[in-house]
């Protein structure tokens, strides 16, 4: 019995709810009023399903929406015995309904297949609201739709600027965007070899999820310029990343914002360890994956996939194991077909390998000679370092707000961008340079413009989803 453990708990119920003692905020949200004894049910029926449709379809409701969930409210009620198994069977057919779980557009009358159209304003508070909240408007917000003034130009900046800077907007952008954009969705996933790096475990991982993610929200919140991403000497650690980043007087094991001693090292998104993490092998570095890494989701430079005949892998025998990672790199530099694109990833990963497989500084790599962080970019820039791939970045720091622009815009449209929006998207980061590329501009800019308030009428149907 000393190692027994709990893998799982599970809790149901309660399963019969009855008595007021028993309402629940989300109970009280959905039962806005209540049939007297004696009273017609399928009014008070109707007043909860017609609210309740209206916010899951995000528009006015019709009598036909209406009339659909009251047949399944007469059946829920006539096999559950009781007015809340009538609410509950209806309600369980409002979250299958594909206008709930899709963004479905109307063209208007007249529009032919190919047309460009004005979305409504009730279309466009549903793009707003899932674009910087991930959820359904609110109230406010589906009135003035409703009421169609929502995109008169000073009520929509206004209220663009209120859902950004809600706390809402935050969150969902952080676990939405920014975890889609830097891959940190796949820090769970990150194995090491518990040999080569036995300071590496889940607390490690936790603690480094928690650093971008807090470092990211801290930029939109405090709406900074986007190159801070960049540049900032401080990030966001507790006791325990601190103690693996060499960072002195930092307890406990909440995160807070503390100023780097050594913003060299340690500044901005290129030296956060979660991110060193995901582009190693769990027993080696990976300057092809860090330099790819940085060329798809910094510089916006996507490298084309290698060609279907060309043998990827790297020499596994011992003597090849022997050799440091450029020399093993050698064969890909010299093929023709590889070339163009390791012109590209590899001085940007050669210059990061002062951190290892697992995101610690290191001196020496894993043959145990001195780390080989040298490199030329094709414009004849020498690389030596994350502090100078850090200022070369910075050179190109509006290349940098486009990529972020890119990101941002196709995560708001819910498509990858298409050659047309090139010119919306050089004209959104045109106009964010005189305010430094702050969040807001960059957001306003995506929000205004015709590739956000306006959509194309599918083919052969005047019904989309998105």
């Amino acid at each position: 019995m000393d190692h027994a453990s709990v893998h799982s708990v599970q809790i149901g119920g309660p399963y019969e709810i009855t008595g007021t003692d028993t309402e629940t905020p989300s109970r009280e949200e959905i039962f806005v009023c209540r049939p007297e004894p004696g009273s017609e049910e399928e009014v008070c029926a109707a007043q909860i399903l017609a609210r309740m449709a209206r916010r899951a379809f995000r528009r006015p409701t019709t009598e036909q929406d209406v009339e659909m969930l009251l047949g399944f409210f007469r059946q829920g009620r006539t096999e559950g015995g009781s007015f809340d198994a009538g609410v509950q069977l209806a309600l369980e057919r409002l979250v299958v309904d594909p206008e709930f779980l899709f963004r479905i557009y109307r063209a208007p009358a007249g529009v032919e297949s190919g047309d460009v159209y004005d979305l409504d304003d009730v279309a466009v508070a549903s793009r707003l609201s899932f674009f910087l909240w991930s959820s359904i408007p609110d109230e406010p917000l589906l009135e003035l739709a409703e009421n169609g003034r929502l995109t008169e130009p000073a009520v929509y900046e206004e209220q663009v600027r209120k859902m950004l800077a809600d706390p809402r907007a935050i969150d969902a952008l952080v676990e939405g965007f920014a975890a889609q954009w830097l891959n940190l969705r796949l820090l769970p996933e990150k194995l090491a070899d518990p040999l080569k790096y036995p300071d590496f475990d889940d607390s490690l991982l936790d603690a480094y999820q928690q650093e971008t993610e807090m470092f990211v929200a801290y930029n939109l919140r405090e709406d900074r310029p986007i190159p801070e991403l960049l540049s900032a000497d401080y990030t966001f650690v507790n006791e325990r990343l601190a103690r693996f980043y060499g960072i002195p007087g930092v307890y406990g094991s909440r995160p807070r914002r503390v100023t780097l001693p050594n913003p060299d090292q340690r500044g901005g998104l290129l030296a956060h360890g979660g991110l060193m993490a995901i582009t190693a092998y769990p027993d080696r570095t990976s300057p092809v994956l860090r330099g790819k890494w940085l060329l798809d989701n910094i510089l916006g430079a996507n490298p084309a996939p290698p060609p279907a005949n060309v043998d990827t892998s790297l020499d596994q025998s011992r003597e090849a194991e022997a050799l440091g990672i450029r020399e093993r790199l050698e064969q890909h530099r010299e093929d023709p077909l590889c070339a163009s694109c390791h012109t590209l990833m590899d001085p940007l990963g050669f210059a990061l390998e002062e951190f290892d497989a697992v995101g610690a500084w290191r001196d020496t790599d894993e043959t145990g000679g001195p780390v080989d962080n040298v490199g030329t970019w094709p414009s004849g820039v020498e690389l030596n370092g994350v502090a100078s791939l850090r200022a070369l970045l910075l050179n190109y720091d509006d290349q940098f707000v486009r990529t972020v622009t890119e990101k941002l815009m196709s995560y708001a449209l819910g498509r990858p961008l298409e050659y047309f929006d090139q010119p919306t998207v050089r004209q959104i980061v045109r106009d964010a340079e005189a305010g430094g590329y702050r969040w807001s501009s960059i957001v306003l800019g995506i929000t205004k413009s015709a590739a956000f308030l306006m959509r194309r009428s599918v083919e052969a149907q005047s019904v989309g989803a998105q």
